[in-house]
């Protein structure tokens, strides 16, 4: 295989693998200019106010991440980047599910012949990803959002 071929092929993998951890959108209203991530409030019901749906938001936790905390805290993490890219200074959030991913082994074999010689090779590929967590929700704007909920005491205080 030559050099030039081995390149495009790798870049091939990289970019299906990033397209693996990839946000969606489809847009249901009218986008703003971009805002800070830390600015978009998530909300686990109606926020109270008036508001503007803008798009339907999904997206992944990425085929790399361990442990059910962190799987949560990425997919929350790119659905407050998604909507923010999209001016929204809020997400109704409609919830996660556990994703595609898991582990597996395949093995292969081939045989070959060039320039008058025989050539016999065989591999084993294993694949250790976890399982993604996938979150969906709406990117929303608000004139006036509510006022951030002050955090809940903790014990002793």
């Amino acid at each position: 295989m030559t050099a030039s071929r081995m390149l495009r092929l790798a870049a091939a993998g990289t970019v299906l693998l990033l397209a693996g951890c990839a946000s969606s959108h489809i847009l249901t209203g009218t986008p703003r200019a971009p805002i800070d991530p830390a600015q978009v409030s998530v909300y686990y019901g109606a926020p109270g106010v008036p508001y503007e749906e803008i798009a339907l938001l999904e997206t992944s936790s990425g085929a790399f991440t361990y442990g059910e905390q962190n799987k949560t805290d990425s997919v929350m993490r790119k659905l407050r980047e998604e909507a923010a890219s999209l001016g929204a200074n809020g997400i109704l959030f409609q919830g996660t599910a556990d994703g595609y991913g898991g582990g597996g082994v395949s093995v292969g074999a081939g045989t070959g012949r060039f320039g008058g010689r025989s050539y016999t090779s065989g591999g084993v590929g294993v694949n250790i990803s976890p399982r993604q967590k996938q979150g969906r929700g709406v990117a929303i704007w608000m004139a006036n959002p509510p006022p951030e909920r002050p955090p809940l005491p903790t014990p002793g205080n």
